[in-house]
């Protein structure tokens, strides 16, 4: 984590990518921070340090060109931790199999099988550890 930027290391603050960003709220920011970084090659660029409990607030990632930002619950805060559902968290990539390899290879669960679609691309979705939906989309 040594690419990591802390508020303390620096004023200026990560730029964020795309124009929708997922920010997730899931049982162990940091691991999944972690487990991200196998699956699908994310890049950490910020991180609020863990209180007492282990929690984070904020962990702010790059994810294929765009921003990913993770947190665990806070129901103090009003941030509980609720199920993933109702969403699918879409990667639209060149090299389909490269991608599907990487997520299925660090633990990933196949949740529909990677097959041609009826709009030419290859699709198919996955289940993380942490609950959430990825689709790996593309030629």
């Amino acid at each position: 984590m040594s690419e990591t930027h802390n508020v303390a290391d620096e004023e200026e603050m990560p730029k964020v990518l795309g124009g929708v960003v997922p920010y997730l709220i899931v049982d162990g920011a940091s691991k999944a921070a972690e487990f991200y970084k196998q699956a699908l090659a994310a890049k950490e660029v910020f991180r609020q340090p863990e209180d007492e409990n282990g929690r984070t607030m904020h962990i702010h990632l790059y994810v294929h060109g765009g921003s990913l930002m993770l947190c665990d619950p806070y129901p103090e805060y009003g941030q509980p931790l609720r199920g993933h559902a109702g969403y699918t968290l879409t990667l639209n990539v060149n090299d389909v199999d490269s991608w599907w390899a990487r997520a299925m290879g660090a633990g990933m669960e196949v949740t529909q099988p990677l097959e041609r679609m009826f709009w030419g691309d290859r699709y198919g979705q996955l289940l993380d550890p942490f609950g959430v939906i990825w689709a790996i989309v593309g030629k």
